[in-house]
């Protein structure tokens, strides 16, 4: 069953997030990963965010999920995540 990774972030860095988007592509993109939607200004229907930057990538399995969260590649790129668009990470199954 797909997973779907769902990131929603504050830019407060825009060079290191640029920086992290550039080695975050590569590890998901390595672990089968595809990035399906993506907008730094996305249109607001209910309730209110202070992190519109949202990004959803699927992942084929939690399995192939964990195999990327986890990889020593992609733990090297988080602190940059988290420093330049502090947010949250969900993950959410797929029908």
């Amino acid at each position: 069953m797909s997973v779907y990774v769902i990131a929603q972030g504050k830019i407060e860095n825009r060079e290191m997030l640029n920086e992290y988007v550039t080695q975050a592509l590569e590890t998901i993109r390595a672990h089968g990963g595809r990035v399906i939607a993506f907008d730094e200004k996305p249109d607001v229907v209910e309730g209110e965010t202070n992190t519109p930057r949202t990004v959803i990538v699927e992942f084929e399995s939690k399995e192939a999920f964990r195999a990327w969260y986890d990889s020593p590649d992609y733990q090297k790129a988080i602190p940059l995540r988290l420093e330049s668009a502090p947010g949250t990470l969900i993950v959410a199954n797929g029908l």
